[in-house]
């Protein structure tokens, strides 16, 4: 019986996670004006829980009851902290999570081998003390897209005055090659549509990424989509059953049926040959002249070049490169001829290569032949992760901040910023490798796990002499990489927990403001305050009053008097008017580039540096986890309930000799996997998958020359049967 995603399995699900955190909790988190903890698709806000921008209701899923579960937990008793670091490493990722909420700042000092608590004062004068012992340019600061738009502000600020220009979000190890693309083709570095906008769409394109399990609201539009007589074209390596079919939970019909079908074309190219099939494409549509050329003519540029480009291309060498059949080819080429309105969308089955800006680029080539940027109903939709990740950047939570966001810092703050080029995430850890950090602070996130080549990533945090978290649970981040240095773990506020309220963008570009005010535990601490605290005391005589800066309004009008296009925050918890971020949304064809014309680029696609390995690893999500938060073992879409596996071709496993269930060792240049559980699945052949973030032990650290992202979905690798 086949697979399908969604269903009544995840409304038993929902209502069984419920029933542990407890039905009045649940009911009450999900409810409160807050926005939506999950994905970047967003919800909530002022328009109320479990509701959208289009006053959808109910606008929940399962991953929204899986970020409250962990949020409405006890705290962690203080006698757990009796234990040693190495029996907090002998647990899992999901019984570190489920241990309960950090309660109290936990403190280990350099060479000790286990936490102990403390009280906050103590905790934030060791905080300010651990930065004033240190040269600005050995430290860096770093967050998770967890967090608000004020604490990033607030952090980002602390980081500049401190000295240093070391300040990276997370997205350097997930869309930050879409930010790099779009500024280089249409001049904006996010969506260019807003939700309502798929409501009006006739095909979908949906690229490198598994919203069934990542973003599972997006599939009820999916299935809207269909049922109107549209088409969606997945572009995935693995046939994923949610992408094939889904039972929309919220949807009667669709469970009463046994759910729809969401793909009526799944193309499965091998691992990192995206670009032979986008040239494929864009060449078949130039040759039968189904592009457009009067949009070509008014709004673009560079058209001249990618035609050469294309000419000088052979079809067949495309699909050879890209696995890709002729048929389907035809037919995806067919499909996008005979749309009126296109919406491409991808994840990070695009962007987590060597070449993920180029991927990019070609997608927006596409979408300039057509003209299916710059009108409503069309355009370009980056599958965002963490719930406020975009918001962490529009703020100013990077290493160069725009020119004209750094003068107005400046000028209206009345401060001086260093000059200095900052460094990004993987570059932070570098210098932390070489023993050229000194002190680092960590809002959110889990970099340990995040970051590829897991040994050296352990190596490079445990040369730190002084690491401070804020964190609302435990993660293997506090306990691995933390033996040598001084670590203090701050515990923070929940997003509705915040004292007063904060605000988020989602991936739509849409700013919700969160009103906060559950008190669950009395100990923890607002990451506002918390930095504003540490600001005062590393920096009393700043030109700015951190203290000040503990009023979270205070902070939304200094974000709205120096970033473009937010100057609706300054108000907003008065008129309580949600917005959309100025100048991002593309209805009309104009380009903030400088001639006002969007901009084809012809990239060659990426050749395949020589190796000895013959499989390419692809790291992946399951059903049941958040990044790298695993809230249950069981992959229930993919059919496998053991982490420990790995998902391969059929015709692999029978020319290694191996059946399904038994035994395999995955090795690549830099670690070996034992012992994984081999399980069948639908990918090309040579084309293998593994869980993230255990499989970061197989990554490398080769990153995109031009993101800076690693490339975590093209790792060559090894196979053979366990020894």
């Amino acid at each position: 019986m086949a697979v399908v995603g969604g269903g009544t399995k995840k409304i038993l699900y929902t209502l069984k996670t419920a029933a542990q955190i407890g039905l009045l909790d649940s009911a009450r988190a999900l409810g409160a004006k807050n926005t939506c903890k999950a994905c970047g698709l967003g919800m909530g806000g002022q328009r109320g829980g479990m509701t959208n921008e289009l006053d959808e209701f109910p606008s929940v899923c399962n991953k929204s009851i899986q970020a409250q579960s962990t949020d409405i937990q006890r705290p962690i008793p203080e006698a757990i902290f009796q234990h040693s670091l190495e029996d907090f490493r002998d647990l899992t990722a999901h019984e570190l999570e489920h241990l309960g909420r950090l309660g109290q700042p936990i403190y280990k000092a350099a060479g000790d081998d286990r936490y102990r608590t403390v009280g906050w004062d103590w905790a934030l004068d060791r905080a300010a003390h651990g930065f004033a012992k240190c040269a600005p340019e050995r430290s860096f600061f770093y967050s998770s897209g967890r967090s608000s738009n004020e604490a990033g502000f607030v952090l980002q600020l602390l980081a500049r005055l401190y000295g240093t220009n070391n300040v990276s979000n997370c997205s350097y190890y997930c869309h930050q090659a879409t930010s790099e693309a779009l500024a280089n083709t249409i001049g904006t570095g996010t969506s260019t549509i807003e939700l309502e906008d798929i409501s009006g769409c006739d095909l979908f394109f949906l690229v490198g990424a598994n919203p069934a399990s990542n973003h599972p609201r997006l599939l009820h539009k999916l299935i809207e989509l269909r049922r109107r007589g549209g088409k969606v074209v997945v572009i995935n390596p693995l046939k994923e059953p949610g992408l094939v079919r889904f039972a929309a939970p919220k949807m009667a019909s669709s469970l009463i049926k046994g759910g729809d079908e969401v793909a009526s074309l799944y193309l499965q190219p091998f691992a990192g040959a995206d670009i032979a099939l986008f040239s494929a494409i864009a060449k078949v549509l130039v040759e039968r002249n189904a592009v457009d050329e009067t949009f070509i003519s008014a709004h673009t540029r560079d058209f001249g070049l990618l035609q050469q480009h294309l000419a000088g291309l052979q079809t067949s060498e495309l699909l050879a490169e890209c696995g890709v059949s002729h048929a389907q080819l035809h037919e995806v080429v067919t499909a996008y001829t005979d749309s009126k309105a296109t919406i491409f969308a991808w994840g990070m089955g695009m962007t987590h290569h060597c070449h993920g800006v180029n991927n990019i680029e070609w997608l927006c080539n596409l979408a300039l032949l057509r003209g299916m940027v710059g009108r409503r109903n069309a355009g370009l939709l980056p599958l965002r992760g963490h719930s406020n990740v975009q918001g962490i950047g529009t703020i100013g939570v990077k290493p160069v901040l725009p020119e004209q966001v750094f003068s107005r810092i400046e000028e209206r703050l009345g401060v001086t910023l260093p000059r200095e080029e900052g460094k990004h995430t993987m570059a932070s850890l570098e210098q932390a490798h070489a023993g050229d950090v000194d002190a680092a602070l960590m809002m959110g996130g889990n970099l340990y796990e995040a970051t590829p080549d897991s040994d050296w990533a352990a190596q490079a945090l445990d040369n730190i002499d002084f690491k401070l978290y804020m964190t609302t649970t435990l993660n293997r981040s506090h306990v691995t990489g933390v033996a040598a240095g001084e670590s203090l773990v701050l515990p923070v506020c929940a997003r509705d927990e915040e004292p007063e309220p904060t605000t988020q963008e989602s991936m739509f570009n849409y700013v919700r403001l969160s009103d906060g005010g559950i008190n669950r535990i009395a100990s923890v601490r607002s990451e506002v305050a918390i930095l504003a605290d540490i600001g005062a005391r590393l920096l009393p005589d700043a030109a700015i009053d951190f203290s000040e800066f503990k009023q979270h309004r205070k902070v939304r009008q200094a974000i709205a008097a120096v970033v473009p296009g937010m100057e609706a925050l300054a108000d907003i918890d008065v008129a309580r008017q949600e917005f959309y971020v100025g100048n991002r949304l593309l209805h009309t064809p104009r380009f903030q580039m400088a001639d006002g014309r969007a901009r084809f680029v012809a990239h060659k696609g990426q050749a395949t540096p020589a190796s000895a390995h013959l499989f390419t690893l692809l790291s992946i999500r399951s059903e049941g986890q958040f990044n790298s938060i695993i809230y249950e073992e069981e992959d229930s879409y993919r059919g496998i309930s053991d982490r420990w596996s790995v998902l391969m071709n059929v015709a692999d496993l029978l020319e290694l000799g191996v059946a399904e269930g038994d035994l395999v060792d995955v090795q690549s240049d830099n670690g070996i996997m034992k012992g994984l559980r081999a399980k069948c699945f639908d990918l090309p052949p040579r084309c293998i998958a593994a869980y993230y973030p255990e499989a970061n032990c197989l990554t490398t650290r080769a990153l995109d020359p031009r993101s800076h992202t690693p490339q975590f979905k093209s790792v060559p690798v090894s196979v053979s049967a366990a020894r």
